[in-house]
């Protein structure tokens, strides 16, 4: 059974008041490195801890006459701890604290995406072994191709799922990085054992080499692995929208009871949730952009990049959160019709055999060239008129010469573009 998704636990890591507590703990932290250098009283800190209070609404009213968040946060600390907020950002500056409080914030926001993505890959196993054997037609150009199975589409999904996973376990390294090294990373008025514990502490691990910010290459890998997820489910929605038409009807969106399609035709089934997963989809590539352009900023730093980020960190998480959350629940409850597939498969008079004829024919010592003209003109034949393409071959003077009745009954199986099914879902799944 799959878990109902909740957006509040997503949003509450981009929360101002988990924001503040995060700039919080690097502050405290840094303190707790200082007073095992000596360089502040251990009571001290025992007092900050003691009585600093996250007030979002005072930040609020003193950010807006010094126009700096650092600065009123600072500011509204040392209001309530007292003559002990003199400790209170000794030494660093303010990327100090919003770099390695953002990598705290991110590296929890991929661990809840990484738990999404283990609930999604459990399903498409579930589904890949449901109908492993569920005969389709494969499609190229949106034309068929020749036979596979709706197992070994969702096995082919599973696959890009788990690249995806991997992606972001190296993303989320990637980004855990944070920084203590003072106003253009030279460590000049705070020692750098103040940023290996405070980064320690935390999770994270010290930037080797920092400017005033951690650099932004980091950002945009995380940003851009979100985007190849979304681009993933992107791509399983379209599928499931094209499997869903009139026309086809292969697979489709649960329908739930009292749901309605259309406000003025009371026969539709839509394919609502994918076309949701789809335009959002377009969001998420849109904020990889975003922080692909924050990685260019004016020598140590500028803040151009920091108003994108208080927008596409929350907002691409919280969307790709909710995107997973829907496409897994989708998945689960995904009506397959067997029987429709297997009617599709047929509809086009067994011409999706020619590759196997074609080849049969070589086999016999026609050229490739001759045996393709062959095989074209009779598939051809059976395309337009509608007439059995293994009836066609039989009537053929050069193929008889080559391949008789059970041949061809030998070559018009199914089960031969099968054949090698098991080896593909042992590399998948194990056995």
């Amino acid at each position: 059974m799959i878990p109902r998704y909740s957006r509040e636990k997503m949003t509450a890591i981009w929360s101002q008041e988990n924001k503040y507590q995060k700039w919080l703990d690097v502050e405290v932290a840094a303190c707790e490195a200082m007073v095992k250098q000596g360089k502040v009283p251990a009571e001290a800190v025992k007092n900050i801890k003691a009585k600093a209070v996250i007030n979002v609404a005072r930040i609020d009213e003193i950010e807006k006459i010094t126009k700096h968040d650092v600065i009123a946060f600072v500011s509204s600390l040392t209001e309530v701890i007292g003559e002990d907020g003199r400790f209170i950002h000794m030494g660093l500056t303010s990327s100090d604290v919003l770099d390695t409080a953002l990598a705290v914030q991110l590296k929890e926001a991929a661990q809840m995406l990484l738990d999404d993505l283990d609930q999604l890959l459990a399903v498409l196993k579930r589904r890949a072994l449901e109908h492993k054997n569920t005969l389709m037609i494969g499609r190229s150009h949106g034309i068929h191709a020749e036979p596979i199975t709706f197992g070994l589409k969702m096995a082919l999904w599973y696959q890009e799922i788990e690249r995806n996973r991997e992606r972001l376990v190296r993303a989320k390294e990637t980004v855990s990085y944070g920084k203590i090294a003072g106003a253009v990373g030279t460590f000049s008025f705070i020692d750098p054992f103040v940023e290996e514990f405070v980064c320690e502490k935390l999770g994270l691990k010290p930037a080797p080499v920092s400017s005033q910010i951690v650099q932004r290459d980091r950002h945009a890998e995380f940003f851009a692995t979100l985007a190849i997820i979304a681009s993933s489910l992107d791509k399983f929605a379209q599928e499931i929208r094209l499997l869903q038409r009139t026309e086809v009807r292969e697979a489709e969106e649960y329908f739930s009871p009292g749901q309605k399609g259309s406000s003025a035709m009371p026969h539709k089934r839509n394919p609502v949730l994918s076309e949701n997963i789809s335009g959002l989809a377009r969001l998420v590539r849109s904020y990889a952009l975003a922080a692909l352009e924050d990685v260019a900023l004016w020598h140590e730093r500028d803040i151009s990049h920091s108003s994108v980020e208080r927008v596409i960190g929350p907002d691409a998480t919280i969307v790709l959160d909710f995107m997973l959350g829907r496409f897994t629940g989708m998945m689960d409850k995904l009506v397959v019709y067997p029987e429709r597939m297997l009617a599709n498969l047929n509809m086009t008079h067994g011409v999706i055999f020619s590759q196997m004829v074609l080849l049969s024919l070589i086999e016999k010592g026609i050229t490739r060239e001759e045996a393709y003209a062959i095989v074209q003109k009779s598939a051809m034949k059976s395309w337009l008129e509608g007439i059995e393409f293994k009836a066609l071959l039989a009537q053929d003077e050069i193929v008889k010469k080559h391949l008789n009745e059970k041949d061809l009954d030998g070559i018009f199986n199914v089960n031969n573009f099968l054949k090698n099914l098991d080896f593909i879902f042992n590399r998948v799944f194990g056995k």
